[in-house]
């Protein structure tokens, strides 16, 4: 889920620290990056961390090419 990963760095976060403030080890975070399923809930946990709506990490790709 490469939104995931976009919407980490620009808030200047590591995994480690999204990791920290959502509560979702690490390693799950690593994996759903390289675009393996994830919970709903994990989603949410992950959105909330991020202050965003879970539809922003789920939704199309809104980068231009």
């Amino acid at each position: 889920m490469e939104r995931l990963q976009e919407l980490r760095r620009r808030r200047v976060m590591s995994i480690s620290d999204l990791s920290e403030v959502s509560g979702v080890h690490r390693n799950t975070i690593h994996r759903i990056e390289q675009g393996k399923p994830a919970y709903t809930t994990t989603i949410r946990k992950l959105a909330r961390a991020l202050d965003v709506d879970p539809a922003e990490l789920v939704g199309p790709d809104r980068r231009e090419g």
